[in-house]
């Protein structure tokens, strides 16, 4: 989980123009993102692109689809690597009626293994490459403020 939350910050700060993220957030303020004492480095890697899309939505104001379950190791350099359970992973989304779900493009046939066609029909499957294609899906637009200018920044 810790290695999940240093990757996602990492990725973040390295596109934080791209993102909209103001430049000077990082000489001003600090992120600190509390791992529980229980999790081992290695634990929770699937948990990548969700740590990336929650910093992402909180820097820029961007809410995250309700809708939405995801999973995902990163690389540092933004890609989306596969991870394990995605049969499982997608039978637990599916009563939370998380109709979308993203995952590694290296896992395009994975999902339909073994899942009873009845969950298969009721999802859709965003396949990623990286943590750009994840937040694509993933945030709406920011919320404008009444005077014009965009929340979060």
């Amino acid at each position: 989980m810790k290695e999940s939350v240093q990757a996602a910050l990492s990725w973040v700060r390295s596109h934080a123009g791209e993102l909209g993220i103001d430049p000077e957030f990082w000489e001003r303020s600090d992120v600190h993102v509390h791992v529980p004492a229980g999790a081992i480095p290695k634990d929770g890697p699937s948990a990548g692109v969700t740590m990336a899309t929650a910093l992402v939505s909180l820097l820029t104001g961007r809410p995250v689809r309700s809708d939405l379950a995801m999973t995902g190791e990163i690389s540092l350099s933004g890609r989306v690597l596969p991870v394990g359970g995605i049969k499982e992973k997608v039978l637990a989304a599916h009563p939370r009626r998380a109709p979308h779900r993203a995952a590694a493009a290296a896992q395009r046939e994975e999902p339909a293994r073994d899942v009873p066609a009845v969950v298969r029909q009721s999802l859709t499957v965003h396949l990623a490459d990286t943590v750009s294609d994840v937040l694509t899906v993933a945030l709406e637009p920011a919320p404008v403020d009444r005077a014009g200018s965009f929340a979060g920044r």
